[in-house]
């Protein structure tokens, strides 16, 4: 039985109820996968009727869907809409979100119900809502068949989901970030903000600001497509990553290991402690940073090769912050110079040119990113 994780969460006993009559069996998670949030169940019983999966890669918007669950206890109730989007993502549910989004009526208790093609085919798993009033506005979301078949087989076969790892940390390319970078035309794709040390990016020759482009040849558009293509190939698979350095495209073969456990749920959040107030200096019109001594390598759980600036104080209203950057980051490079410490990135600061952007890698909440600062 396919049903959506966090439906099935943290319940120490989960029952199973079919049929008008409601026939109750104990059920036993087979396993359970919070980064797609699908759970597959098992229960003791023959002869069940099962679905048909539908080729979800097929599905466009202003197809007629039928969206079945238990919304406020009423059993089996079907309502029916059409496909709003597809490959909805960047909507902050899931680690790895490729939505069917739709308009049929998505209410509590619609969640692990189906979400079926006018045949009857399994399209998708219902998932979630966007709701202001939290009841049904049109727009809600379903995890859809392809991914949720292979994620069900994979716990078939081993309890857990294997994904694919190259081990660099990216985001997506901004036209803010291309501009900074000076990358002509009109580029796209995930920008290589970290690259894990003895990882298959790091021995495959990957470098930070990297932007890969395509792997195998298929265009990447942004970081969440690269995380879905990489974390759907098993451990093992050899791939080609076409990544634009400085402008050149260049071939890299990289050989996928297993992602590590909790890899895809990294979240720091810290801040310098109080009792550490080093000298400080006044960068990019209201930053004002300092050396990272150990106090504020501790407060901050920054390993030993994490050197820059820290930010200690920062303008509310100054293009640093409206870019994202607070205090406690770690300025690491300004237009790819190297920050050891404030002292440096003062020097570089004086030399920066009045009218360009300035692209900024930034160690912030347990990785390193680019940002792109729109000049004073």
């Amino acid at each position: 039985i396919l049903t959506a994780n966090h439906v099935v969460s943290g319940a120490e006993e989960v029952m199973v109820g079919l049929g008008t009559e409601l026939r109750k069996y104990k059920a036993k998670k087979v396993g359970t996968d919070p980064g797609t949030d699908v759970a597959l169940l098992k229960i003791e019983e023959k002869n069940l009727p099962a679905i048909a999966f539908a080729n979800s890669e097929k599905a466009r918007a202003g197809d007629i869907v039928l969206a079945i669950g238990n919304p406020f206890g009423l059993r089996q109730t079907v309502t029916m809409g059409i496909i709003s989007a597809v490959g909805r993502g960047g909507i902050g549910i899931v680690d790895y979100e490729n939505f069917i989004q739709t308009d049929a009526a998505i209410n509590m208790g619609n969640s692990g119900g189906a979400l079926v093609d006018t045949a009857g085919r399994l399209l998708g798993i219902n998932t979630a809502i966007f709701s202001r009033s939290g009841g049904n506005q049109g727009v809600g979301f379903a995890i859809p068949a392809n991914l949720a078949r292979d994620v069900m087989q994979s716990l078939r076969e081993k309890g857990r989901v294997v994904r694919g790892y190259i081990g660099a940390s990216v985001q997506t390319l901004t036209p803010e970030l291309a501009e900074a970078m000076k990358l002509k035309g009109e580029p796209s794709g995930a920008l290589v903000g970290e690259v894990t040390p003895k990882s298959p990016s790091e021995k495959a020759g990957m470098k930070t600001g990297d932007v890969i482009t395509s792997v195998n040849g298929k265009k990447i558009g942004d970081a969440r497509e690269l995380r879905l293509m990489i974390g759907s190939m098993p451990p093992g698979t050899k791939i080609q990553i076409e990544v634009n350095r400085e402008g050149q495209s260049k071939i890299i073969n990289v050989e996928l290991a297993e992602m590590p456990a909790g890899e895809a749920e990294q979240d720091t959040e810290a801040s310098p402690e109080e009792n550490a107030q080093p000298e400080k200096a006044t960068v990019f019109g209201g930053v004002a940073v300092a050396d990272v001594t150990d106090e504020i390598r501790n407060a901050l759980n920054l390993s030993k090769d994490i050197k820059g600036a820290v930010i200690a104080e920062i303008d509310a209203d100054s293009p640093a912050a409206k870019a994202g950057l607070r205090e406690g980051d770690v300025i690491q490079e300004v237009n790819k110079q190297p920050v050891k410490n404030a002292k440096d990135l003062v020097a570089i600061s004086k030399r920066l040119k009045p009218d360009e952007k300035i692209l900024i890698r930034v160690w912030s909440q347990g990785r390193s990113s680019f940002v792109a600062l729109e000049p004073r």
